[in-house]
């Protein structure tokens, strides 16, 4: 059996870290997802505190088929605050998309976010050597749509019809991407959204 691509890592930042997602995180996450009941937003698929543990399993399973990396995010005191993960993976052309995030309330707006995506993006064009990086969200979620942007992301399309949601209704999805040339004009931004005053 071919090893997973790519391994689990710990990434370390001044405002946020990423650690390999475990079943000993499940309290700390139904915590975080209480703050702003991010469940309740109809547009994207974020769990519940009482289904937590499930969605820790599934993602944990995705990491052992080779289809996604899972992280827990912690804030600079070491606070659990949200997921992300690596999904999407595509090891034979280098390719991986950042999705299934999601972030409490509290940790919201402010350089937690914008650090994080520094350290998946430079993890994955540095030390992974993908050639692209995706990003994924409903067409309706302005804020993801916004802060994808702000990456410095820019927009492949929209995918009509795309899926169907937890509410039944069909999700038109935007697809954003970053390639391995623009990489350095996109950390070089991103250094400097973390590094400005606030």
């Amino acid at each position: 059996m071919a090893t997973p691509w790519p391994d689990p890592v710990e990434l370390r930042g001044r405002h946020a870290s990423l650690l390999p997602l475990a079943a000993t995180h499940e309290a700390g996450l139904a915590g975080a997802v209480r703050d702003g009941e991010l469940w309740k937003l109809w547009y994207t698929s974020i769990p519940t505190p009482e289904n937590m543990a499930a969605e820790i399993e599934r993602r944990l399973g995705l990491q052992a088929r080779g289809s996604m990396l899972p992280f827990t995010v912690l804030d600079a005191t070491g606070r659990i605050v949200g997921m992300t993960t690596y999904m999407n993976i595509d090891a034979t052309h280098r390719r991986v998309e950042i999705g299934s995030t999601w972030t409490a309330a509290g940790a919201q707006r402010g350089p937690l976010n914008t650090e994080c995506k520094l350290m998946l993006l430079g993890h994955a064009f540095e030390a992974l050597d993908c050639i692209a990086v995706e990003f994924r969200t409903h067409r309706f979620n302005q804020q993801s749509r916004r802060a994808i942007e702000r990456l410095g992301a820019q927009l492949d399309g929209i995918l009509r019809a795309h899926q169907r949601a937890g509410n039944g209704t069909l999700r038109d999805t935007a697809v954003y991407s970053i390639t391995a040339t623009e990489w350095p004009t996109v950390k070089a931004h991103l250094q400097w959204q973390l590094q400005r005053p606030r």
